[in-house]
């Protein structure tokens, strides 16, 4: 609160007392930061000026740091999605091969920073977020499935080593010191400030590494669908076919996500869910996008809560709806733009990422389904269980031929 109260007498954004602010939030949990620094935090947002909000992570960092004190606590807040260098939307070439190129820097820093965490609790015992630490035992599991994860996004981009045949702790100790040698300040910066549980409980660390991750993969799964319908578009659906089997790639890559997921203890994600209450993945604007790119989710879909919880893209779909894959596909058959066999390598690309996003759905219902028993009722007014159940069972196509 000190360093807080000083830096107001100045308002120099470039000093903000950062680690300071994160350290306190990590002692504490951000549901139990004291009131006065919250009162001074919100000064100091209430002083900054449209030039030094629009420079420099201080407006996004105290929108996070501030929602519950707002009352407009949510999952975009709550992972820090504004402070992350997420794959930024664009349908060129170019804009496709920048967006995986940064999804994959961008989680091979998120997945090494989550098992650099893992290993110090082994190694020097837990600094903050002290309850419920691992064992070595499941600290090794962990990196292991970590590894699997970004081996393959180093491979890709050079990052890195791929460390596939050592011992996994040993891996990933030497592939951590690597990434991490190799970040800039600002990648740095957006770790430290991206991570602000609610709670102390050791593995909520994990599990928010993990959530950005998923939307790291989903903001370039966005810009690989957008491709493919500008393919489709402009008559090349030989393209729009590769760019979808390229979205199947990268979302089968995030399935070990879901196996490091599993690795949290089932009391400990209870403990610190309790504080979460506002905040549900249901509120993700990248998966909506995702989605609604694939096929014009039906009218019972869009009046849900699913959508109005992402009044962006909602409105965006009913006032300035966009072509969707699904759509543009009939329609070109239906125009005789493309020829049967081009129609039928669409179709197959169509459902093999189907299939891959099916996969994905039904894994994240019985991984929900073993943490949260068959609760009605989830985080951000969810109907918990049951909702990700339908939502699995939601074909990604319709067309005929699709895959169901």
């Amino acid at each position: 609160m000190q360093t807080v109260a000083r830096w107001l007498a100045d308002r120099d954004p470039h000093t903000f007392p950062y680690e300071s602010v994160v350290r306190e939030y990590h002692r504490v949990g951000k549901h139990f930061v004291n009131k006065e620094l919250l009162s001074d935090l919100d000064k100091a947002r209430a002083g900054l000026t449209d030039q030094t909000a629009g420079t420099g992570p201080l407006a996004p960092f105290l929108d996070a740091a501030l929602d519950k004190y707002d009352g407009r606590y949510d999952y975009l807040t709550y992972i820090g999605v504004l402070l992350l260098p997420l794959p930024s939307r664009g349908t060129s070439a170019e804009d496709v091969t920048e967006a995986l190129r940064r999804r994959d820097r961008l989680v091979s820093l998120l997945v090494t920073d989550a098992l650099r965490f893992e290993l110090a609790a082994i190694d020097n015992g837990p600094t903050f977020l002290p309850q419920m630490p691992p064992d070595d035992r499941i600290v090794a599991k962990r990196c292991r499935l970590g590894l699997r994860v970004t081996n393959v996004m180093l491979d890709r981009i050079g990052a890195g080593p791929s460390l596939t045949r050592e011992e996994p702790v040993r891996a990933t100790c030497y592939q951590c010191d690597a990434v991490a040698a190799d970040s800039s300040a600002a990648e740095r910066i957006a770790l430290r400030l991206s991570m602000l549980p609610v709670y102390v409980i050791h593995d909520e660390y994990l599990f928010i590494r993990v959530l950005q991750s998923f939307e790291a993969t989903f903001a370039l799964l966005v810009t690989q669908l957008g491709a493919a319908v500008r393919a489709l578009c402009g008559g090349d659906p030989l393209t729009a076919a590769l760019l979808l089997d390229a979205a199947r790639t990268a979302l089968h890559e995030s399935a070990p996500l879901f196996s490091l997921l599993a690795t949290m203890r089932v009391e400990s994600f209870r403990l610190f869910r309790q504080f979460t209450d506002g905040a549900s993945a249901i509120q993700s604007e990248n998966y909506k996008a995702m989605e609604s790119l694939c096929r014009r989710p039906d009218a019972e879909r869009l009046n849900s809560l699913a959508y109005h919880s992402v009044r962006v893209i909602r409105r965006r779909i009913l006032e300035e709806p966009s072509p969707n894959l699904q759509d543009t596909y009939l329609a070109a058959v239906a125009e005789d733009r493309i020829t049967p066999a081009q129609a039928q390598a669409l179709d197959m690309a169509m459902n093999r990422f189907a299939t891959v996003l099916g996969r994905w759905k039904v894994t994240h219902y019985h991984l929900a389904s073993r943490m949260l028993g068959d609760a009605t009722t989830g985080t951000g007014a969810s109907e918990g269980t049951p909702y990700l159940r339908k939502v699995a069972q939601m074909p990604v196509f319709t067309h005929p031929g699709a895959q169901k």
